[in-house]
């Protein structure tokens, strides 16, 4: 991927790396489409601690995101597991960090949506995407969700919502993405896609 290239930003944090996974199969589904490609970042975990203790690359996993990726994306695709019918505090405060893009317009225009795993199956999925869209609004930002012409959710046991893909992770040892959750999660990145570039023109 050069600097030149369009990208769609797959923007997530991940504690127990189901949420992560979501965001690989959100890849996934951009690489569907032509002229377009996803760069797929995370956020460090934020600490108590009052100074800084971690290296600016994490060990493993995505890279940390920064807010020219933020800025340069083509569309943005928005991640956290639940807390409490919220995102996780370090998405947050990372968001909280971008009120210079707020200000100059950058983010305006571009197509985003939400992504969440939670530990029991009505732990707040919904009231997270929700929420999580309320920074997207003031950024000026174009909502997208999930369409009811995916037969998946539809036919979902697991998670799915139209506000946008949710797995269902368990309260105990963390279970896989279904069938289900991954082709939503495949089709969110593709619709994302498809309307950064139709927006971008």
């Amino acid at each position: 991927m050069t600097e030149t290239t369009t990208y769609l930003l797959v923007l997530y944090y991940s504690r127990n790396g189901q949420t992560a996974e979501m965001a690989t199969q959100i890849g996934r589904g951009v690489a569907r489409v032509p002229g377009i490609e996803a760069r797929i970042r995370t956020v460090p975990p934020v600490s108590p601690d009052t100074t800084a203790s971690l290296p600016p690359v994490p060990d493993a996993g995505a890279p940390y995101a920064t807010k020219a990726d933020l800025a340069e994306c083509a569309g943005l695709a928005l991640g956290s597991p639940t807390r409490f019918g919220n995102m996780a505090a370090p998405l947050k405060h990372f968001l909280d960090g971008t009120g210079d893009l707020w200000l100059n317009g950058k983010l305006a225009g571009k197509p985003a949506g939400a992504f969440t795993s939670t530990g029991s199956l009505h732990g707040g999925q919904e009231t997270t995407l929700l929420t999580m869209m309320m920074p997207l609004l003031h950024h000026g930002m174009v909502l997208c969700g999930l369409p009811y012409s995916e037969s998946a959710l539809n036919e979902t046991a697991t998670g799915g919502t139209p506000y946008g893909p949710s797995h269902w992770a368990g309260t105990g040892e963390q279970q896989a993405l279904s069938d289900h959750e991954k082709n939503l999660c495949q089709a969110f990145g593709e619709r994302l896609a498809r309307l950064a570039l139709k927006l971008a023109n």
